[in-house]
């Protein structure tokens, strides 16, 4: 059973760890959905794909989240019991530096293993379903915002293009008109090209990337604007370039999907840099806390926030040189036996050099002598 002081510092420590999550998620969530809506009105997204791919992606985002919540949420709660003088009672009943181990250590293994499932498993996949989703959506025109008896800007391109039938897959159309303009940088003059077809069907090439418009039995009128010479053109098929599919750049790559156990059999050094990279998210949570633990100690005249200021700016420095050992791991720079291990063991090094000056006693001063 825990005793009282454990739960109460629990509680304390919960609170912050929350506090610091919900401010974080807030803001991971609102740059998510604003990225998106500048894709979607692009025509890049469809918008029923909107909250599907905000979840995914928050999830995703949880690894590198969750271990700073924790961070900033055992130095919330440390420092205000510290700058409420309530650690120098816990000091004067015994309780000394060692013993806020224990609520420490019972806030951070569930976030260890919590971190270990979302970075190993659940993450990766996220990621597969958002791609997954993206995948789909493209193989459809409605991604691209045509709508049957609307003209819409077309994508990509300067232009319009109206759609008169579409296929409720939105796959098959019938009669398409496309407008399309550019400007010649030599005579500084408009080239325009008109196409009408009288139906047609989305494809993608053989790439899987490459998304086309086949446009059957139409014609072409093209020519410069200001100028008599247009050219008529009938054609029994004219294939249209569209942009190619969205990516799901927020998951740094093709590697974030793949599964981890593939990681693991894996000769790429890319590969071990990326299985380092999620393995840094549990044991960051553990490191983190540890080092929060003497940071968060301040004295009661101290500023509110300056030793938030100074943790903020040491994670900076943890998390860019997280990104430094991933790119040298990436290049074959640094062995994979060594991965991030360096950096856990420097920080923790570090963390116990400031526990033991914040325990030690101050030197007492030499009397001054008095003249006669």
């Amino acid at each position: 059973m825990l005793r009282i002081i454990d739960r109460y510092l629990l509680r304390e420590l919960a609170q912050g760890f929350l506090a610091a999550t919900v401010v974080l998620l807030l803001i991971t969530v609102g740059g998510t959905v604003a990225d998106l809506l500048a894709t979607i009105a692009r025509g890049r997204i469809p918008p029923d794909l909107l909250f599907s791919l905000v979840g995914l992606r928050t999830i995703d985002g949880l690894t590198v989240l969750l271990p700073l919540a924790i961070f900033l949420g055992v130095l919330l709660a440390f420092g205000r019991l510290y700058r409420d003088s309530e650690m120098a009672v816990f000091s004067a009943s015994g309780l000394g530096l060692f013993g806020l181990m224990r609520p420490l250590l019972l806030l951070a293994i569930p976030a260890m293993i919590l971190l270990g499932l979302l970075s190993m498993w659940i993450a990766p996949a996220s990621v597969r379903l958002a791609q997954h989703l993206l995948d789909e959506a493209s193989r459809s025109l409605i991604v691209a915002g045509l709508e049957p008896g609307r003209f819409v800007l077309l994508p990509g391109r300067d232009g319009v293009i109206f759609v008169g039938e579409m296929s409720s897959d939105g796959v098959q159309f019938k009669r398409m008109f496309v407008e399309s303009e550019r400007k010649d940088k030599d005579d500084n003059t408009t080239h325009i090209d008109i196409l009408t077809a009288d139906h047609g069907n989305l494809y993608h090439d053989a790439d899987g990337v490459g998304r086309y418009l086949a446009l059957k039995n139409g014609y072409r009128v093209e020519g410069r604007i200001g100028e008599d010479n247009f050219r008529l053109m009938q054609f029994q098929r004219n294939d249209l370039k569209l942009p190619d599919n969205e990516t799901d750049e927020n998951a740094d790559g093709a590697k974030r999907m793949v599964p981890t156990w593939q990681l693991l059999s894996s000769d790429d050094p890319v590969q071990h840099a990326e299985f380092h990279w999620r393995l840094a998210a549990p044991i960051s949570a553990l490191v983190l806390t540890m080092l929060a633990l003497p940071l968060a100690r301040s004295s009661p005249r101290q500023p509110r926030y300056a030793r938030l200021i100074i943790a903020i700016l040491a994670w900076l420095v943890y998390a860019s040189l997280m990104g430094l050992a991933r790119s040298w791991i990436s290049q074959g720079k640094l062995p994979n036996s060594v991965g991030f291990w360096w950096l856990y063991v420097g920080t923790i090094g570090v963390a116990a050099l400031l526990i033991w000056r914040g325990m030690r006693l101050p030197r007492p001063r030499a009397a001054r002598k008095v003249g006669a």
